[in-house]
Formats: C-alpha cells, sequence, structure tokens
C-alpha cells in the first residue's frame, strides 16, 4: 500500500478550510458553518437536521467534537 493515498486527519481538515463543514458534538449537538482556521465560524445549530438557531463566531473545544463532515 502506498503511502502517498493516506491522508491524516489534520491534512482533511486543512483541505476543508473555508469550506462548508458539519460538526457533531457530544450530547447529539450538531452544527454547520463555515471552517475558518482550525477555529470555526459557524452559522447555524441544527437539530434533526432543521436549524434551530443562527449563531455569530464560536470557538469549539476539540475535546467535544465527534466528528466534523465536508
Amino acid at each position: 500500500m502506498s503511502g502517498q493515498n493516506v491522508q491524516r486527519p489534520l491534512d482533511a481538515l486543512g483541505k476543508s478550510v473555508d469550506a462548508p463543514v458539519l460538526i457533531k458534538l457530544k450530547g447529539d449537538r450538531e452544527f454547520r458553518g463555515t471552517l475558518k482556521s482550525f477555529d470555526l465560524h459557524m452559522k447555524e445549530e441544527l437539530q434533526d437536521g432543521e436549524i434551530t438557531r443562527r449563531l455569530g463566531v464560536v470557538l469549539i473545544r476539540g475535546d467535544n467534537i465527534v466528528y466534523i463532515s465536508p
């Protein structure tokens, strides 16, 4: 297996900068927004796929994140 095709998590995050992402947190909370560096600009909180409120700039501690999806 070639190491050239293996992608590290931080490489994937780096490629997602300035792109929309979906973030799942502990406690089943979901947020959607634009990844700005490895801190986040999030615009909306989601519950069951529906927008529950719009947010400004938010910083999330990494230990609360379950996953980040493009």
